[in-house]
């Protein structure tokens, strides 16, 4: 038999602040984003290149490209940033904002850019190195 939710027990206050947490912490991850642009640009770039995911003929153009992806999540509303990510959502359990922005951003315009070659991978063989860097970088 399913569980009766009632809003004014003190299950509603424990769900309120876990998605207080969340929100916070995705705030957070966002809003930290310029102070370490450059660095974590270049790192994905990188991963991407080396682990065989992105194949281009202009590393810098990839990273440029992943340098715009963050600005334009840091200076994105809620709404944008929920419409980009939707797709990808399920690649994992507690998926990371910027690590799935930045997989959604890969999959959909670096795969179109003239520097692009191929994209090779999974979704979550993407996110995986993504977020190994993102992780190093944001809390």
């Amino acid at each position: 038999m399913a569980k009766v939710f009632r809003p004014s027990t003190r299950e509603a206050s424990i769900l309120s602040k876990i998605e207080s947490t969340k929100e916070r912490a995705r705030r957070q991850a966002i809003s930290a984003i310029p102070e370490c642009i450059e660095a974590l640009s270049n790192a994905i770039s990188m991963k991407l290149v080396e682990n065989s995911l992105v194949e281009t003929t202009n590393k810098n153009g990839l990273q440029e490209q992943i340098h715009t992806c963050l600005e334009t999540l840091h200076r994105a509303d809620d709404f944008d940033v929920d419409y980009k990510i939707s797709p990808f959502r399920k690649i994992t359990a507690q998926p990371h904002v910027v690590s799935l922005y930045l997989t959604a951003c890969v999959l959909e315009e670096v795969i179109n850019h003239k520097d692009t070659v191929d994209i090779y991978g999974s979704d979550e063989d993407i996110y995986v190195a993504i977020h190994q860097q993102v992780k190093n970088y944001l809390p």
